[in-house]
């Protein structure tokens, strides 16, 4: 029985939303090196600044998270998406390095909801079945916004100043948010568009997972504290935290530390980033297929974060010991391909951890601890390249990172942890 699709129009505006949080996220990594010479910004200055944006963006990850669970996931990405675009298109105006400072971290506070909404949207739209195909598709749009933003930013910013470059991305995120309001809504009950078939065959898949795990009447600060919970967001952390590294330090690293021109720069960044949309994507349908074939499904959404985090840390080592550009774009992108990966296990497994009712809460509580490494890493590759010898030190760091990550998603997330059983407190022990 055809059911219909439209849960499918959903899922284009979420990859296309998560295009442009990346690319307005991203220009500023590629501006870089224009940017740092004309307002004379030193290097561990550009890197305080490229922490900056993550002060805001982790509290608002949390906090974006829990209006969706409580207001909706449609209006809360409506109010992201306007807000981000705006201070996007003011980044022009900066002057210095305060200015910046400012801009940027208000432009975080903007972009914290975007994750835990987008996760919280798949929750309301799709069957668990489908899950992390879903994840891995929509969250496939940041690592594509990362790549489009090197040709697009590099070459505007070329031809008609870095300036200009702020305000076209910027108004590309009110052409979605018009698109948003005109197309998505909360949940498929709400859309006129919806069949009635395929609004039963996601209500029915939900309510069979929620029947099959048990209901739990426990508050969201009672998961917030489990193990389980502070496993995944470890293994969040280390795999944001070279991504984020790259976001911020990619350009600069091909144009200083491999000699690039700009022009090259801006075509060769696209590689691992086009590599990063083939890990989320990919390892979706990848992990979706275990999962469907696997009885322990925690296990199946586990080791789908697990194994690609530890290969990503094989390739960042290797990167520190590589001599030729060609083979050191390669092992980047790799490393990309893998962290993007684990990322897509990491937000998958919430859906096998915490009921439905508190998926945006504890997701945003997940990224919020995840995204701190946003604020550790392009600081510490700042002074790493400015103070301890260049960027092969700060490879190394983020190798031993994601050995971290994986080392506590291995032992802390385990089979005996229900995803519908709260923490015991010292009363019910």
């Amino acid at each position: 029985m055809k059911t219909g699709k439209y849960r499918y129009v959903v899922a284009t505006l979420l990859f296309l939303a998560g295009a442009i949080n990346y690319m307005d996220r991203a220009a500023l990594g590629v501006v870089a090196p224009i940017l740092k010479q004309e307002l004379n910004i030193s290097p561990s200055k550009m890197g305080f600044i490229f922490s900056s944006f993550f002060v805001g963006y982790s509290l608002f990850a949390f906090v974006g998270g829990r209006l969706a669970d409580r207001y909706g996931p449609h209006r809360v990405f409506s109010v992201a998406m306007g807000g981000w675009s705006l201070v996007c298109g003011l980044t022009a105006t900066a002057g210095g390095f305060v200015s910046l400072l400012f801009l940027r971290t208000l432009f975080g506070f903007g972009e914290g909801p975007m994750n835990a909404t987008t996760n919280r949207t798949i929750t309301n739209w799709f069957p668990r079945e489908e899950t992390a195909t879903m994840i891995g598709f929509t969250f496939s749009g940041q690592t594509v916004g990362s790549a489009i933003a090197g040709p697009i930013v590099g070459l505007t910013a070329y031809a008609l100043g870095w300036r200009v470059a702020f305000v076209v991305i910027a108004a590309l995120g009110l052409v979605w948010l018009a698109a948003w309001w005109l197309f998505g809504t909360d949940r498929p009950a709400n859309n006129k568009r919806v069949s009635a078939a395929e609004r039963e065959m996601i209500e029915t898949s939900r309510h069979n997972a929620e029947l099959a795990a048990g209901k739990s009447n426990a508050p969201l600060k009672s998961f917030l504290v489990r193990p389980s919970t502070l496993a995944v967001a470890a293994g969040l952390f280390a795999a944001n935290y070279m991504l984020y590294v790259f976001i911020s330090w990619m350009p600069s690293y091909f144009t200083d530390g491999l000699h690039l021109s700009l022009q090259a720069m801006s075509i060769v960044s696209v590689i691992p980033w086009l590599c990063g949309g083939i890990g989320f994507f990919g390892s979706g349908i990848v992990a979706d297929m275990f999962f469907k074939r696997m009885r322990n499904k925690l296990l199946a959404r586990k080791m789908s974060a697990i194994v690609p985090l530890a290969l990503s840390g094989i390739s960042i080592l290797c990167v520190g010991h590589a001599q030729s550009t060609a083979v050191i774009v390669t092992l980047v992108a790799l490393a990309v391909m893998f962290l993007s990966a684990a990322c897509q296990g990491c937000w998958a497994t919430i859906h096998e951890l915490i009921p439905a009712e508190h998926v945006g809460g504890v997701g945003g509580f997940v990224h919020l601890i995840a995204n701190i490494s946003g604020v550790v890493g392009p600081a510490l590759m700042g002074m790493a390249v400015e103070r301890l010898g260049g960027y092969d030190s700060g490879f190394l760091v983020g190798a031993g990172i994601d050995l971290l990550g994986v080392l506590a998603m291995l032992f802390f997330i385990t089979s005996q942890a229900s995803n519908r059983e709260p923490a015991l407190d010292s009363t019910q022990a």
